[in-house]
């Protein structure tokens, strides 16, 4: 019969078939990597977005840009804001821990202090710091420290000085 011999054309060709789409496979598969790992390579790095520093180390006192991050400066806990923004950075409630002992078993007064920046409405501003204090103290409450342990306490200058970045805070100090 002459089945057999077409049957074995199309097997061929079927084989063939197979093989180019393998090896078209592989080869974009291995350009896919290659772009992939050129473009992670040459990617601009981001920022942390959170910076914990408990007492003064190397690099105490840094602020990345519009980015939140929390910082513990000479007993002093400095949470800085993102633009238009009132979210606590991740860290904040080990920054914290000091302030809560120190309410809950030294009987003081977490004392928290709203700051922003000089860009925009000052109306506005001063209502996100309002905002970010709450946050902070809503921290606090969710640690333990109770609502009238915490003074919310408005700084004769409520507009920090220096960068932008470094002005959107709120600090918080324990009091006697």
């Amino acid at each position: 019969m002459s089945f057999s011999s077409s049957d074995d054309d199309s097997q061929q060709r079927f084989a063939l078939g197979f093989l180019f789409a393998l090896i078209a496979l592989v080869v974009s598969t291995v350009l896919g990597v290659v772009v992939y790992k050129r473009g992670i390579a040459h990617a601009p790095k981001a920022p942390a977005a959170a910076m914990v520093n408990a007492g003064g180390a190397a690099g105490a006192g840094v602020v990345v840009a519009d980015v939140a991050s929390v910082v513990v400066e000479g007993g002093v806990v400095k949470f800085y804001f993102a633009t238009g923004k009132a979210d606590l950075a991740a860290g904040a409630n080990e920054a914290l821990a000091e302030v809560v002992k120190g309410v809950l078993d030294g009987g003081k007064m977490a004392v928290v202090s709203g700051f922003h920046d000089a860009t925009g409405d000052a109306a506005i501003n001063e209502e996100l710091a309002k905002k970010r204090a709450l946050a902070v103290r809503d921290a606090l409450k969710a640690l333990g420290v109770a609502e009238d342990k915490v003074e919310l306490k408005k700084p004769e200058v409520t507009q920090g000085s220096g960068s932008n970045a470094e002005a959107r805070r709120v600090e918080v100090v324990l009091a006697p």
